[in-house]
Formats: structure tokens, sequence, C-alpha cells
């Protein structure tokens, strides 16, 4: 090996130190990925006995908005799992996760965009939508599995490892203070209290009540809420995913919401996705060229009806090959309950 011992008598200069070292992570959680951070947080602190015994890949693990979280996020949730499982009491064992599904990946096009986007909007005005009134939580049960990817860096193999389709119930207050969250098999028996004293308003039912009508000036207001360095045009996609899920709509807002999320730039239509539940619809999606991944929102072809999301690995990162499934939900049943930790029954509102 030629050694040139210039390099270590003389300094580098900030030129060339730039080009040498990779561009620093973006340290901040947008406020919502935070929250989910924390939702999410017990759900993976257990690896299973039989897992591959490798660390963790640098891209963080999957949880309910899917999105990739900066890298020293991700550092600090892996520093929390290794402790959590040092301690090794407080929580129920996690089922063991399995490999994740590879489909094959059908390219997406704008050419029906405008169109889709239309119907979609149109299916969600004409629905009606519950109003929560004073005391009253918003009801999501949905059925989820989110990815574990595990490098070994030994080896520099990946496998890449999802959850097992589980139940997920989601209580909230309208005005984002309250909340539970019951996810059996990743939370202590009976759920996690998701009450916040300081709310972040952009996901709760009162904030989007407040928001204007016109498609354009939504859409200024979700891109209000991101920040960072991040790509902004997917952190907007994502927010009104995040919405879109688990999250119940103004029925004034439907349809702005829905035309809004097609001025995204890089947003497109995918002709055939399936949710958790193995249903076929067409998908708006979009590609997140940090990591790789397309973001997919899944409509009912005939009703427009959300069934649930679904994101893909499309270019290969951190060793996840193209075509990986890397999250899957569903939604079941979407609703208002007079109570906390109250499941809708006979008269009660769902949507």
């Amino acid at each position: 090996m030629i050694r040139n011992s210039r390099r270590r008598t003389e300094p580098l200069d900030h030129a060339e130190l730039a080009r040498l070292l990779p561009a620093p992570a973006d340290p901040q959680l947008a406020a919502n990925r935070q929250d989910l951070l924390e939702e999410h947080l017990m759900s993976e602190i257990h690896r299973p006995e039989h897992a591959p015994a490798a660390s963790p890949v640098r891209r963080p693990l999957r949880r309910t908005v899917l999105f990739a979280a900066p890298v020293a996020a991700a550092a600090a949730l892996a520093l929390v799992v290794s402790l959590s499982n040092s301690a090794g009491t407080g929580t129920v064992a996690s089922p063991q996760p399995v490999k994740a599904p590879v489909v094959q990946i059908e390219e997406g096009s704008t050419v029906q965009l405008a169109s889709t986007v239309h119907a979609i909007a149109a299916a969600a005005t004409a629905r009606t939508t519950p109003q929560p009134g004073p005391g009253q939580y918003i009801y999501i049960k949905s059925q989820v599995s989110f990815m574990a990817t595990r490098h070994n860096a030994d080896t520099g193999e990946s496998v890449t490892w999802v959850q097992p389709l589980h139940d997920r119930e989601v209580w909230k207050s309208p005005d984002g203070t309250k909340g539970w969250l019951d996810e059996p098999g990743y939370q202590d028996k009976g759920g996690i209290t998701l009450d916040n004293d300081e709310p972040r308003k952009q996901l709760s039912y009162k904030w989007l009540a407040a928001r204007p009508a016109d498609p354009d000036a939504f859409l200024e207001s979700v891109y209000s809420t991101v920040s960072g360095s991040r790509d902004h045009d997917q952190q907007a996609f994502n927010e009104i995913g995040s919405i879109i899920r688990e999250q119940l709509v103004p029925s004034g807002l439907a349809a702005s919401l829905y035309e809004a999320a097609g001025k995204i730039p890089g947003v497109v239509v995918v002709e055939h996705a399936q949710d958790a539940s193995g249903r076929d619809g067409i998908a708006l999606a979009r590609l997140d060229p940090q990591t790789g991944e397309r973001s997919e929102w899944i409509f009912d072809r005939d009703s427009h009806q959300y069934l649930g999301s679904r994101g893909v690995q499309v270019r290969e990162v951190n060793g996840i090959k193209p075509g990986t499934v890397v999250e899957r939900t569903t939604i079941l049943t979407r609703a208002v309950v007079d109570a906390k930790n109250q499941r809708p029954g006979a008269g009660q509102a769902t949507a």
C-alpha cells in the first residue's frame, strides 16, 4: 500500500473535510414523528430469542407512520432498546418477527392522478363523518405490521424482519391532550397512556377543524409544520398520511385534504396495491428520495374509501432489497366513543 505521509502532517481544509465526510443527519424530528416514536418505543424493545444476532441497521425501526427518522433519533432508540433488553422487566415479550414479504414493484404514474384524487375527494365528502363532542374520544382500530430490520456488521448481510400482523387500538381526545394506545404483545398488558400536557396540535381533530378548506391554503398549513433539511415534500406527504391513518377528518375538510395531497410534487398513482388484509386497491404514493421507500395510501377501487397503507422498498438502501414490504396497515374501525378505553357499540357513530 502506498502511504502519503503529507496527509498525516498537514491539516485538511474545510472544503476537503466537507468532501470526505458524509452530510450530517438532521437531528430534528417532526413533532408527530416524535409522538409516534414515543408511542412505539415499547413495541420494539424486545428482540425474540431466535432472531438473528446482529447489530441494528442505521435505518430506524418501523412504526405507524413509517417514515424514517433521522440517524440521531434512530441511535437514541437503539440505545433505549439495548438498555430495556438488559433490564428484562416491566414489559411483555414481543411476538417473534417474520421475514418481510416481497412484491413485484409496479411503476407509478401521474396520468390518472387528477381524476383519481377527484374521485377520492368526492367520496370522502359524500360520507357522513361523526363529530366528537366534549369528553368524547376518536377511536381507531387497525391491523398493522412494521419493519424491524437488522444488519450483520460482520458479514454485511441484512435480513428484513417484520412484526406479525396484529391489532392496534388508539383513543384520542379531539384536542390531542388525552389518549390511549393498546397494541397487545407490544406494550404492557392493557396498553399505555398518550396523555400529553403540551399536545402537538397538527394531528388533533381540533387543529384540523381550524384549517382552511381551500386545498392550497391547507397544503401551506401542512408545510408550515415541517422543518429541517429532509425532503419537505415527503414530510408533507407523511403528515397527511398520518392524519388519514389515525385521525378523524372533519367532513368539511376531507376533499381539501386529498386535493392538497395531489398537489405535492412526486405524488403518483399506483394501479394495484394491497393493504394488510390483502385487499387490492388503487393507491396514492410517493417515493422517499432518502430512504428509497414508497409510501402508498390504498383506496377501494370502486367506493374510493381508504383501506390502509403499505410501504414498499423501491431502491435498495441499507441492504433492504427492492420489493420488500416494510409496512402494512388496514383500518378496521373508525368511530367516536364516550370514554377512553371504550370500544364502539350499538348506537355509537362510526365513520
